[in-house]
């Protein structure tokens, strides 16, 4: 639902009703791509052409766009509603995310232990996956700072992330005056955290957004999650103007002309582009948005969590199986036969995690607390 407000404070008109975006559905599944074909390109460097490998080499930047479009739909879904919010209505907030990310990610982590026990019988390698450390991965606190490197199932860093931006979220919607703001203030408090993104790792003495995710990614997550809740704040002022998705498509064609031209660094021209990218999808019905929108790419947005967080597991199950050439690099070398059916087993193992585990754990963790109240038990998240 939207920002409510009157004509006299400033705020955005109301916005009737939940909405669904099909095309940032789509988006969010071909970045979930991105992410897979980033952690298969050195396994293809001797299959294929240079110009795949440097394109896919960017593919972390996804995680990115994530982060920006997980703040403006959770501002779109919950913002109106965190308004005047008590602490019960707190905790089913927090209840309901973790039902969200929580289940698949224990299972698909639970795949990984068995994985690691696997190894050390065999007598391999498990240097990746110390039991020492399983409590924080379960937990969703892997990197909040805790770890030096990347451990276990590597992407699930960001949603480590992300339940931390799910945990201070209540804080952030209750105590800042965003309501009140006016669209000039938005573009405002959004540009500066945008320049904070830039200036955090610039302090670090890094251009890269990727660079030490460990100790980085989880200020970089809070500052793209929060940056898309202003953005979906600013969409509630422009969702019904004329020439708005227009403005925002010319915005996004400058960004990428001037980054291009003036070879900035990617903490300063990525998040800005991605913010560009929801807004125009967001505010446009036109054949871009219908073409991400469509069936099949929609349907890869649905399945793209489980694409997300399986995918390692998969890759490195299935280097191990049928993988034993190594290439140029020094890295195992994968042909196309390889990729053709590691990629149909992550689509089919995608498929049937949504709707085998995703789905149905997350509706029957939001059932729980109604089951708890009827039978007369302490209910802790409503």
């Amino acid at each position: 639902m939207g920002v409510g407000a009157t004509q006299t404070d400033n705020r955005a008109p109301p916005v009737s009703g939940p909405r669904q975006w099909a095309a940032l559905t789509g988006i969010r599944g071909i970045a979930a791509w991105f992410v897979v074909l980033y952690h298969l390109r050195m396994t293809l460097v001797d299959t294929m052409p240079g110009w795949y490998i440097q394109m896919t080499a960017r593919g972390y930047l996804a995680v990115d766009l994530f982060f920006i479009l997980s703040g403006f739909v959770l501002w779109h879904t919950y913002g109106e509603r965190m308004e005047g919010i008590d602490w019960a209505g707190v905790r089913q907030f927090w209840w309901r995310r973790i039902a969200r990310i929580w289940p698949l990610h224990a299972v698909v982590l639970t795949g990984f232990v068995a994985l690691a026990l696997a190894l050390a019988v065999t007598g391999r390698d498990t240097s990746s996956y110390p039991f020492a450390d399983l409590p924080l991965h379960y937990l969703l606190m892997q990197n909040w700072g805790f770890t030096r490197v990347l451990e276990w199932n590597d992407p699930a860093w960001s949603i480590s992330c992300e339940m931390a931006a799910y945990l201070v979220f209540p804080a952030v919607a209750l105590v800042a005056p965003w309501r009140r703001l006016s669209v000039g203030g938005l573009i405002a408090v959004g540009a500066a955290l945008m320049a904070a993104i830039w200036l955090y790792f610039a302090i670090q003495g890094t251009r890269k957004l990727g660079f030490d995710i460990p100790q980085l990614g989880l200020m970089r997550c809070l500052l793209e999650f929060w940056t898309g809740n202003i953005l979906r704040m600013l969409w509630g002022h422009w969702h019904e103007r004329p020439g708005a998705a227009s403005a925002a498509w010319m915005a996004l064609f400058a960004l990428l002309v001037l980054s291009a031209a003036l070879e900035l660094p990617e903490t300063l021209v990525w998040p800005p582009v991605f913010a560009a990218l929801i807004m125009a999808l967001a505010l446009d019905d036109g054949p871009i948005a219908r073409v991400l929108g469509g069936r099949v790419l929609h349907y890869l947005g649905e399945i793209s969590y489980s694409t997300y967080l399986v995918h390692y597991l998969l890759f490195v199950v299935f280097k191990l199986a049928f993988v034993h050439h190594i290439g140029s690099n020094g890295a195992p070398a994968m042909g196309l036969g390889h990729l053709a059916g590691l990629v149909a087993l992550i689509v089919l193992a995608s498929v049937v995690l949504y709707h085998g585990v995703e789905k149905p754990a997350q509706g029957w963790m939001n059932a729980l607390p109604k089951r708890w109240r009827a039978a007369g038990r302490p209910v802790v998240a409503e």
